[in-house]
């Protein structure tokens, strides 16, 4: 049974077979580990990788290619949910408590949301994969100043080390998309916002700033500016490090305040 890309959900499916094996290099499963596949597609990289692993889970929003790959892999130790990502319950994807792998090739229409999904989660993952738009993947792992620097590279930045393992061109995919591709990879960092608060909180700072990225945080921010904040209010947001962000949240929680 043939697929076709539906537009709605930005469907492009990865076909060459080269650059799907080098995916798995990179990935490298083993054994022992607990993998969840986010938009399985047409089984690409699914049937590459739930043999070498203990168990796998895939999430499939097309109705149409989640009945087509439950038809393909039938093995007790995997199992396929038709359902959007952002209402899928990330806690009891598996038994274990063992951390999971997190396997993707986003949407290119929705992968911001995606990716802030995960990051309210990243307690529960080892490390994630993810395909998507290299302007996506570019803002993600920008640098201060950069005017690529915004909300997407702190949250992410702030919680995960983050590297571009690839760049992608169109010609690999079917249909072929009308931008370049990346395959980033995303690990838990050493130090970190380390609680779901400050992970809420970050990103209503960041939203404030970012949101109105020309201005100074004194006036972005001036619920919060007072008691001394940890920071030069007469900056602006892109001249701030994720480590600055961090210091301001694990601040402003300790102080109580409201946004």
């Amino acid at each position: 049974m043939e697929n076709f890309a539906k537009k709605k959900w930005g469907q492009h499916f990865l076909k060459d077979k080269n650059l799907l094996n080098k995916l798995v290099r990179i990935i490298n499963p083993s054994e022992n580990d607990f993998f969840f596949e986010i938009g399985c597609g047409d089984g690409a990289l699914t049937e590459l990788i739930y043999k070498k692993v203990n168990k796998l889970v895939g999430v499939e929003i097309d109705y149409d290619l989640y009945l087509t790959i439950k038809k393909k892999i039938k093995k007790k130790t995997v199992s396929f949910i038709n359902k959007d990502i952002l209402k899928v319950d990330l806690n009891n994807l598996f038994e274990s408590n063992k951390p999971i792998r997190v396997i993707g090739n986003l949407p290119y229409n929705i992968s911001s949301k995606i990716l802030f999904r995960i990051i309210s989660k990243f307690d529960l993952f080892q490390d994630c994969y993810f395909m998507l738009q290299k302007e996506v993947a570019d803002r993600i792992v920008s640098e201060p100043g950069s005017k690529n620097y915004g909300r997407l590279s702190v949250n992410i930045q702030s919680i995960s080390n983050v590297s571009i393992e690839l760049n992608i061109p169109p010609e690999v995919f079917v249909p072929k998309p009308k931008v370049d591709s990346s395959f980033i990879k995303l690990s838990p960092r050493k130090t970190y916002i380390d609680s779901k608060l400050k992970i809420e909180v970050l990103k209503k700072i960041t939203k404030l700033t970012f949101g109105k990225r020309r201005k100074i945080l004194k006036n972005t921010l001036s619920s919060i500016a007072m008691n001394k904040p940890p920071i030069d209010l007469s900056l602006r947001p892109e001249q701030l490090k994720v480590e600055d962000f961090i210091l301001l949240t694990k601040w402003y929680v300790e102080q109580n305040f409201k946004i």
